[in-house]
Formats: structure tokens, C-alpha cells, sequence
């Protein structure tokens, strides 16, 4: 496994998180699903990172900066085909890692409350995140589980 800073131009990557967005927007009304489109990840406050397996694209994810102590975990994204061989929890021991570097004290997140979400709720709280109030500008939504890391 071989985690990349940017590929937003490459087409694999391209590819995969319009299906992320895609997905998002499709299981939640309008102003419910804030997955970041490929513009979106280009901004001057995240960092866009890539897992590959040999030259494969498994997934991806990004770290936004919210202040200088709190971060955002967005986009985290596993590819058809590398579901359950651990490129989800590699990429978010990654971002956690980085973020301590960086002197966040936290990581913050939204995702999906519906069934489909529920291995990513797993994965975060298996690494320590707990659910939490909305952050940021966010909202109670009922499309929406919120959750946090003290680091």
C-alpha cells in the first residue's frame, strides 16, 4: 500500500469520487449529503491524499483545515473491489498521524446515518472517534451522524 499527496487530475480518481458524490447526494435530500466534488478538493485549506496497491487505485481521503487545532476528515473513499483489506483504516491512521503533526488537537466528521454508512461508523469508532454535536456549520440532520477524535 502506497498513500500519494494529490492525483486530483488523474482519471481513476476522478472517477471515484463522482461516484462518492454521486452516492452521497443520492441517499440524502438537497443540503443533506456535503461530500466535496473534484473542485471542491482543490482548495488552498485541504490535503488530498491517494492509496494505491501496486498501481491501483483503493481509495482516498482528505483533511481539511478548520482552525489551526481542528481538523475535517472528508472524501474518505475505498474503491470497488478493496473493500475489507484494511485501505479504509491505512488512510485513516494516515490522516490522524498527519493531523498530530500539524498540533490539531481534533479530528471531526460527518458521515451518512443510513445502513450503508454503518462500516465507516464502525472503522471511526474502532479508532476512537465518538459521536458529537455538529461542528462547524453544520446542523442536526437526521441524514447525518457527527463525530469527533480528541488527539
Amino acid at each position: 500500500m502506497r498513500i500519494e499527496q494529490g492525483g486530483l487530475e488523474r482519471e481513476d480518481v476522478i472517477a471515484l469520487v463522482t461516484l462518492h458524490v454521486t452516492e452521497a447526494r443520492g441517499m440524502a435530500p438537497p443540503g443533506s449529503a456535503h461530500a466535496f466534488d473534484i473542485s471542491s478538493l482543490r482548495r488552498p485549506d485541504l490535503t488530498f491524499w491517494t492509496l494505491r496497491i501496486d498501481d491501483a487505485l483503493a481509495g482516498c481521503a482528505a483533511l481539511m483545515e478548520l482552525s489551526p487545532g481542528h481538523g475535517e476528515l472528508k472524501s474518505m473513499r475505498t474503491a470497488a473491489g478493496f473493500a475489507r483489506r484494511g485501505v479504509a483504516r491505512r488512510l485513516l491512521e494516515h490522516i490522524i498521524a498527519v493531523a498530530r503533526e500539524r498540533g490539531y488537537q481534533r479530528i471531526s466528521l460527518d458521515t451518512g446515518s443510513e445502513e450503508f454508512y454503518r462500516p465507516a461508523r464502525e472503522l471511526y469508532l474502532s479508532a476512537g472517534f465518538r459521536e458529537c454535536g455538529p461542528f462547524a456549520d453544520y446542523r442536526e440532520d437526521p441524514y447525518k451522524v457527527f463525530m469527533t477524535l480528541e488527539l
